[in-house]
């Protein structure tokens, strides 16, 4: 999932203990820490979030903390379910290395030998395009692209990975890291071209199965079983609110893993030693260390930030399926997830034999406030307020936000009217990578509808000229966009644009949308 992605998105990303215990007694270096996660839940005003710990091989702590849903009583334990978004890439990564051990493929095969339906854009790149490519974000595409094609949407993968040929690159093959979802999704299909198994059959055979992760799943019809469950939660109108859970079985090798930090706790375990889980080996010492090994530079951003000069680091690249950087003279390795209303991080220090999940269920840094006060425990580091320094960074970004609408509002001008009459804008549309959309008026006023997302349908508010207001239906907070209709010399309208900040990997201006003609 991420919202979420690549090793900055810790700092813009940048919850009453109730069920759960801790596996060896609150202790040192935890002693205190269910103190500061109560205080920070109140402080956050989150509903809640849950914690494990694996150090030397063992678990020594795996607690709930808080309720699963706001106004209920149901707590968050060790075996509450969340989502862990894109911490799900990992195990595809995982997946992957099984079937090098077997001699099924090789890290190096090319994409097209299993998905020859599987075109980019550059017919070079889609004939040189390996399996390392795909999991290690160097394929030349725009960051977090095609997010459009899976995001609530009734396309299959397959689906998805055929459309993504119209999208074009930004950058030359292998040159440039830029974060992806659905490379891979590409990844898992070649799973199922390869064992004849869809993706969520071999990691729950594979994988969830040998560890014992009996609650953990990737697929929403199993999620709606689930009764140990925590609904995502937004803030709407500063307070949290509970959403429902979105099918997310299309983006399935990318995000779509929902788990609770006990299995969690079971899978740092095996990754920390190195494909061991007790008496069982599910991969080699080579694998481990291929997914553990910079396989590709990431841009090392530091910030400016004097309280956050902790966070800076000497390197940053990615490996397969994880971030790896410096932090406090350590390797980190580590990946965030993000869907709707859910957050969470996995941190392994593989020389400390250290591994660390948080999840939580409503966006925002207080996971990895989390995730760095454990890490500081264990190396042994000054205590730092991560809760209260993120929490004020996230008031300053608030602000800063209310700031910018007041003055695009004060921008706008007053006075104008479109320059057509409402029912003429009314009609389809149709974009080449996503297919049709339309534009209907319902009582008045315009409403935009995308015709295989569900979550993507908005009222239009006229705002200036051609230029529409979006207010998105959906009960995620979406930021309020624009949209803008062209015409052409004579007057005939051609289609229209979008001025729209994305909406978790959902890119709008990947889109060109044309008018589709009206048959007389």
């Amino acid at each position: 999932m991420h919202r979420r992605a690549a090793v900055l998105s810790f700092l813009c990303a940048l919850f009453l203990v109730l069920g759960g215990f801790p596996a060896s007694g609150q202790q040192a270096p935890l002693q205190g820490f269910d103190g500061y996660v109560n205080t920070a839940l109140r402080d956050w005003d989150v509903p809640g979030l849950a914690v494990s710990v694996v150090k030397d091989g063992k678990v020594v702590f795996s607690k709930g903390y808080g309720l699963r849903k706001v106004g209920e009583s149901a707590p968050v334990d060790e075996h509450t379910l969340l989502s862990i978004g894109s911490i799900s890439k990992s195990f595809t990564a995982v997946a992957l290395g099984m079937l090098v051990d077997e001699g099924k493929l090789s890290w190096d095969d090319p994409v097209s030998q299993y998905l020859p339906y599987f075109q980019l854009h550059d017919p070079y790149v889609t004939r040189e395009l390996t399996i390392r490519d795909l999991l290690v974000h160097r394929v030349g595409l725009p960051q977090v692209c095609g997010g459009i094609l899976w995001y609530g949407s009734d396309y299959s993968r397959e689906d998805v990975l055929k459309r993504l040929r119209y999208i074009k690159p930004v950058s030359s093959f292998r040159s440039t890291f830029a974060y992806q979802s659905v490379t891979y999704m590409a990844a898992g299909e070649v799973i199922r071209a390869v064992t004849g198994k869809s993706w969520d059959d071999f990691i729950r055979e594979r994988i969830f199965t040998p560890l014992g992760m009996n609650a953990s799943n990737s697929l929403y019809s199993d999620l709606k079983k689930a009764k140990n469950l925590a609904l995502p939660h937004v803030r709407t109108d500063g307070k949290p609110v509970a959403i429902a859970y979105r099918d997310s079985d299309a983006l399935g090798p990318g995000g779509s893993i929902v788990s609770s930090v006990h299995d969690m706790a079971r899978y740092m375990q095996l990754l920390l030693a190195e494909g061991a889980f007790g008496e069982k080996k599910l991969y080699s010492e080579n694998v481990a260390r291929e997914l553990f090994t910079p396989q590709m530079l990431v841009p090392n951003r530091p910030s400016s930030k004097p309280e956050l000069k902790a966070l800076n680091t000497r390197f940053s690249a990615y490996g397969f399926g994880w971030f790896l950087r410096e932090y406090r003279g350590r390797t980190v390795v580590s990946h965030t997830g993000g869907m709707d209303g859910m957050s969470a991080i996995v941190m392994l220090v593989p020389e400390e034999k250290l591994g660390i999940t948080v999840l939580s269920h409503q966006d925002g840094g207080i996971f990895y406030a989390m995730a760095l006060r454990v890490l500081d425990a264990y190396l042994g580091a000054t205590p730092t307020d991560w809760a209260g320094l993120l929490l004020k960074f996230r008031g300053e970004g608030e602000q800063k936000a209310k700031e910018a609408e007041t003055a695009l509002v004060a921008a706008r001008a007053q006075g104008t009217k479109p320059s057509l009459e409402l029912g003429r804008y009314a009609g389809s549309y149709r974009d080449r990578m996503y297919g049709d959309l339309s534009i209907a008026q319902e009582n008045g006023k315009l409403v935009l509808k995308f015709s295989h997302s569900p979550a993507l349908t908005a009222d239009l508010e006229h705002w200036q000229y051609d230029t529409f207001r979006i207010h998105w239906r959906d009960p995620m907070p979406f930021p309020k966009g624009f949209l803008t209709f062209s015409l052409d010399a004579k007057g005939k309208l051609k289609g229209f644009t979008f001025d729209q900040p994305s909406l978790l990997d959902v890119n709008f201006d990947e889109l060109t949308v044309e008018r589709i003609p009206e048959v007389r």
